[in-house]
């Protein structure tokens, strides 16, 4: 049997997720009443279930996020929620909390999101007996680990293809709470790693002024699709909940005709995992929407900088270099890319970002907003793209039809069409019409064909139509329209009927958990999900982070990003070009925000502790 792959896409809500269909996803991800992890993006459950409606169309699965962590007053009303969006036909949960699978649940499937720590093959094969039908990965592993993952268990595994990057481990920051009680396990993250800091060594010296030395690029590996899948992959991710309409559909577009391109080609082992095709009405294109520049993070293993320091919001699509200021005017290389309206950044001989507004692109000339001081040969990016915005963000930019054949014959009382979909679906319908030999007895069947293609803004194409008729009848047009668009009313109550919604029943297990004792980064927040460890062997159980948390000494991030390295001053990787060592500890500081640096290099790590924390510095 080929193995499907699909596209995953994020739905801030139901027209972004109506969107991401139309463009070509597989499956949609969006957050239902209550417990997401994006709390500015929740969903009624009427929304939910308009979504379903259209996506199962498609035959594309819809995925509701409850990844938060949950409290022990908020169990049963998270047990309620599960069935209401059981009863209108969502595919699956994406879940964080393990007192979730000791709920009293419906056969709903449950897919581990990456926010449980997905990052070792043996906790990943203890979900996987304890009923998890998929895990979404971390976005820190290699393609070594992944492989090793994948023989380990087979659960379906679910990886992170584009969008921007935790750079914490997920699930595991806790800046957020202990700056403000913001909790990121409980959808409020304050992104205090997009902010400024201040690098200062163990002697008391500033190293580095006002950078965004926590800030990284934004994700991408569409081009390791075929390693991914070979390692194990079977649906690949697009990060964003809370992004536009014009990002979803090009993220969406381009992955699409990616993922085409590699199924086509392997068209005996892979097969896509929903209906239809998709056509386009611009190129997309990574860069044209909101991007930080793009890294493949930790996929091939550790070997280049990855961090975004000059600022964390959108660097955009590079354009050229600025030749020279002319009167009150700009001379950029490809300049003639450029509209009015865009927006523009480069960054200042203070390594800090600034932006203008294009008032005026003429002749590769750009007559900004407000005339800025720009030295020569600095690199000029566009940030708003306004004739790429505006083309992608009409409803037709993105059109998904299904495949039909129509055949067209006679019956006893009159006349049949029958409508076979790509995917075996038959819609048949009848018209009890008198039976009349055209004019000069000749046929008209090609003008019942033209007729019979007009889709419209139905979801079909008529890819093949046969007409067979004993004699050539005549029949007005409008009783041909009359039958097509019954025909495909039909065949889509027929498609939705017949959907296949896969369920699973969770039961409980005792099967043991890879460790005997866990700490606060498990995020065990109730007494219910203590209860599933204990069950499971599990001896010595750390409250969550938001329950026990000690002011001015806790860890709040571990990260696989290390601010050593990118000052190249990693004695592993930059052993002959160290030079001076690092005085320790390393501070990073933002107003009153201070915190220690620890690193620790066997496993190649980072830890970021408060100001107040004390631990014993390792010899590198």
């Amino acid at each position: 049997m080929k193995k499907k792959i699909e596209i995953l896409a994020p739905a801030k809500d139901l027209l972004h997720g109506i969107a991401a269909i139309n463009a070509g996803a597989d499956a949609v991800y969006i957050g239902a009443p209550q417990f997401g992890a994006r709390s500015n993006a929740h969903n009624s459950i009427e929304d939910v279930e308009a979504l379903v409606q259209y996506a199962h169309l498609y035959y594309v699965q819809v995925f509701v996020v409850i990844n938060t962590i949950l409290y022990d007053n908020e169990l049963e009303t998270c047990r309620q929620l599960i069935w209401k969006l059981y009863d209108i036909g969502v595919d699956a949960l994406i879940i964080q909390d393990m007192a979730i699978l000791e709920l009293e649940l419906p056969p709903i499937v449950l897919h581990a999101s990456t926010q449980a720590n997905n990052r070792d093959a043996d906790k990943i094969k203890f979900l996987a007996d304890a009923g998890i039908q998929r895990v979404v990965l971390a976005r820190e592993l290699n393609l070594h680990q992944i492989k090793e993952i994948h023989e380990t268990t087979d659960v379906e595994l679910e990886f992170f293809v584009t969008g921007a990057l935790c750079v914490s481990f997920s699930g595991n920051c806790y800046m957020s709470v202990a700056n403000g009680e913001r909790s990121a396990n409980r959808g409020s993250c304050a992104q205090n790693c997009r902010l400024p800091y201040n690098l200062i060594d163990g002697h008391g010296e500033t190293l580095i002024k006002n950078s965004h030395l926590l800030s990284i690029k934004d994700f991408d590996v569409t081009n390791q699709i075929p390693n991914l899948i070979e390692a194990g992959i079977s649906s690949f991710k697009i990060e964003g909940r809370l992004k536009d309409m014009v990002y979803v559909k090009n993220n969406v577009s381009f992955l699409r005709k990616k993922l085409d391109t590699f199924l086509e080609e392997n068209k005996d082992n892979y097969c896509k995992a929903s209906s239809g095709t998709c056509t386009y009405s611009f190129e997309s294109s990574l860069d044209r929407t909101f991007n930080r520049g793009y890294t493949d993070y930790f996929v091939n293993e550790r070997y280049q900088s990855i961090g975004s320091w000059e600022s964390p919001k959108s660097k955009g699509q590079y354009i050229g270099k600025l030749i020279r200021t002319v009167g009150n005017s700009y001379e950029i290389e490809n300049g003639h890319l450029l509209n009015n309206g865009d927006g523009l950044c480069f960054i200042n001989e203070h390594n800090e970002a600034e932006g203008i507004y294009v008032n005026r692109a003429e002749n590769g000339f750009v007559y900004p907003n407000v005339l800025k001081e720009i030295k020569e040969s600095t690199f000029i990016y566009r940030n708003n793209d306004a004739a790429f915005i505006k083309l992608v963000e009409r409803e037709d930019s993105a059109v998904r039809k299904i495949a039909t054949s129509l055949f067209l014959t006679e019956n006893e009382n009159g006349f049949q069409l029958t409508a076979t979909d790509e995917d075996g679906n038959v819609s048949t319908v009848t018209l009890e019409h008198a039976k009349e030999l055209t004019k000069n007895n000749e046929s008209i069947a090609e003008n019942f064909k033209t007729n019979l293609a007009k889709t419209g803004f139905t979801p079909y194409t008529a890819n093949e139509i046969t007409i067979h008729f004993s004699q050539n009848w005549f029949l007005p047009i409008s009783k041909i329209n009359e039958m097509r668009r019954a025909v495909y009313e039909k065949l889509s109550e027929i498609r939705v009927v017949n959907y296949a919604r896969k369920e699973f029943q969770i039961e409980k297990t005792s099967h043991p958990y890879p460790e005997k004792k866990l700490d606060f980064t498990y995020n065990v927040s109730n007494k219910v999900a203590r209860k599933f460890y204990e069950r499971h062997g599990v001896t010595e159980i750390e409250k969550a982070f938001e329950l026990q948390w000690d002011p001015g000494k806790s860890r709040v991030m571990t990260t696989k990003y290390c601010i050593k390295y990118e000052l190249e001053k990693c004695p592993k990787y930059h052993k002959e070009t160290l030079g001076v060592k690092l005085k320790e500890p390393l501070v990073l500081k933002q107003g009153e925000l201070e915190y220690k640096l620890k690193f620790n290099c066997k496993p190649c790590e980072m830890e970021i502790w408060e100001k107040d924390a004390e631990f014993e510095i390792e010899e590198d």
